[in-house]
C-alpha cells in the first residue's frame, strides 16, 4: 500500500517505532474517503444503495450532490465514479482544488480555520441549487470537517467579524461543540439550514466525523442535521468564553436555526467514517501482532498539555507492551503570541517532559494538518536525547505555545500531508518492556 505517513521510514529508526507508527499507519488507511464512500455508496443501473438503504432510480426525479468540507472533493470524485451521468447537478466547496469527471458539479476552492468571502461565495451557490430540488429529487450530500468554515452565510455580520468571534473563541481553548454552537447561530447555512432549503427533495447526508462523540448536528455545524441548540445556548458559550469584551458586534448577527421538523422528515443523516473505525483496525493489528491494545478514549478533550501528560500517567499502570489508543480533540489555550504549532504536536511535547526512555507516544491530526503542514509529533527517548544535544527545553517551548519549532529542530514531526481523511486527532502511546 501506498503509505500515507510520508517520513515513515525517515522516523522508523527503532522497532518501537516502527510498531507505533504502523498502528497509525493502518488507521489512516482504514478511514480513506473515497474508498469509504465506494463502501457504501453502490448504483447498478436500476437501484441506489446508500449505507444499506435501497432508492430505485425510476421514482427519483433529478440527482443532486452537495460537498462540503476538507473530505468533500475525494467524496464526490467517487461519488462521481458510482453514480456518473445519472448525476443531474451538483456543488462541492473544499480546501483542496482538483478536477472533477462529469463536468455537473461546481466546484469551489474555500479558506479554513477561518471564512473568507471566498466561503460566502461557495455557499451562495450551494444555497441556490437546492432551492431548485424538487418533491421527487435526492439531494446526497457528502459532510466533512472543515464544514463549519467553509459554509458560511452571515446575516448583519461579516465574514471578518464571524473568523474575530472564531479566533476569540479558540484562543480561550473552547471545545468544538461549544465553538460550533455558536457558529450556528451566526449563519444561514449551518444548523440545519441546508435541510430547509432542499425542502421538499428527500436528503441523504453521509457524514465523515471529526468531532468526538459523533454527534450529527456538530459535525460542519450539522448542515443537514435538527440543530437542539438555541440562540441562548450560543449567548451562554459567548459569555462563558467572554468574547463580548473582543467582539462586541457579536449579538447583531445570532440567529436562531430552523426548528420546523417538516424540514427533517425526509432527511436521512448516516456517518460512515470516524475515529471508531481506525481505532478499531489499529486495535486490531496490534493484536494480530502479538500485543496487547487497548482503546482508553473515542472522545478525549481537554487541554492538550494535560492530555499528553496524562498519557504518561496511564502508560505507568498498564501493563508493558499494551498499546493505548486514544482519539478525540484536544484544545490549546494560548498562553503567548509568536508561537506555531498545533494540538497534536503540543500533546507530544508536553508528553515529553514526563516520558520514561521506553515510551513511544505519537499524536497526529489525521487530515495531516496539525495547524501547520505537519500532521503531529512523536515523544520518545530518541527525541528527548535530541533536545538535550540542541540544547532544547521543552518546557521553553511549550511556554511559547511553539511545539513547531521544536519539532522542526528535531525532526521528529509526522509528515502526512492532506491525508483525504478527517476524524480528529489518533494518539498511540505504549511503554515498551525491555
Amino acid at each position: 500500500m501506498n503509505r500515507k505517513i510520508r517520513n515513515f521510514d525517515e522516523l522508523a529508526v527503532t522497532e518501537e517505532r516502527k510498531h507505533v507508527l504502523d498502528l497509525l499507519e493502518y488507521g489512516l488507511q482504514s478511514v480513506d474517503t473515497g474508498m469509504a464512500v465506494k463502501r457504501n455508496v453502490s448504483f447498478d443501473g436500476r437501484i441506489l444503495t446508500i449505507v444499506g438503504e435501497h432508492y430505485s432510480i425510476a421514482d427519483i426525479g433529478k440527482v443532486f450532490v452537495v460537498g462540503v468540507g476538507k473530505c468533500a472533493l475525494e467524496a464526490v470524485q467517487a461519488l462521481e465514479d458510482v453514480l456518473g451521468d445519472k448525476i443531474y447537478g451538483g456543488v462541492m466547496v473544499d480546501v483542496h482544488d482538483g478536477k472533477l469527471r462529469t463536468g455537473k458539479i461546481q466546484t469551489f476552492v474555500g479558506d479554513h480555520p477561518f471564512p473568507t468571502e471566498r466561503n460566502i461565495s461557495a455557499t451562495k451557490a450551494i444555497i441556490d441549487l437546492l432551492k431548485d430540488a424538487e418533491e421527487k429529487d435526492l439531494v446526497l450530500v457528502a459532510v466533512s470537517g472543515g464544514g463549519s468554515s467553509l459554509l458560511c452565510q452571515p446575516e448583519n455580520l461579516t465574514c471578518y467579524e464571524e473568523r474575530k468571534i472564531d479566533e476569540a473563541l479558540f484562543r480561550a481553548g473552547a471545545p468544538i461543540q461549544k465553538v460550533n454552537t455558536v457558529r450556528k447561530h451566526l449563519s444561514l447555512a449551518k444548523g440545519g439550514y441546508l435541510a430547509k432549503y432542499a425542502f421538499p427533495a428527500r436528503v441523504v447526508s453521509i457524514i465523515f466525523s471529526d468531532v468526538p462523540g459523533d454527534d450529527v448536528q456538530f459535525i460542519a455545524s450539522g448542515p443537514t442535521a435538527f440543530d437542539s441548540t438555541t440562540v441562548q445556548d450560543a449567548l451562554n458559550v459567548l459569555h462563558e468564553y467572554n468574547v463580548f469584551s473582543e467582539c462586541p458586534f457579536v449579538a447583531q448577527g445570532l440567529l436562531e436555526t430552523p426548528k420546523e421538523l417538516k424540514y427533517f422528515e425526509r432527511v436521512r443523516n448516516t456517518i460512515i467514517v470516524s475515529n471508531k473505525i481506525a481505532l478499531q483496525v489499529m486495535k486490531e493489528v496490534a493484536e494480530r501482532k502479538g500485543a496487547q491494545a487497548k482503546i482508553q478514549a473515542f472522545d478525549f478533550s481537554g487541554h492538550a498539555r494535560h492530555i499528553g501528560a496524562g498519557i504518561v500517567d496511564a502508560l505507568k499502570i498498564n501493563p508493558p507492551n499494551t498499546f493505548l489508543l486514544y482519539g478525540g480533540e484536544s484544545t490549546v489555550v494560548l498562553k503567548a503570541s509568536g508561537g506555531k504549532g498545533g494540538r497534536n504536536m503540543e500533546v507530544a511535547l508536553s508528553a515529553l517532559r514526563f516520558a520514561s526512555e521506553h515510551d513511544v507516544i505519537v499524536s497526529l491530526a489525521s487530515d495531516g494538518r496539525d495547524n501547520t503542514e505537519f500532521a503531529g509529533g512523536i515523544c520518545d527517548i530518541i527525541t528527548k536525547q535530541k533536545a538535550i544535544r540542541f540544547g532544547l527545553d521543552p518546557r521553553d517551548f511549550l511556554n511559547r505555545n511553539d511545539s513547531y519549532s521544536f519539532f522542526s529542530k528535531t525532526g521528529d514531526y509526522i509528515d502526512t500531508g492532506d491525508t483525504g481523511s478527517n476524524i480528529s486527532d489518533l494518539i498511540v502511546g505504549v511503554r515498551f518492556k525491555k
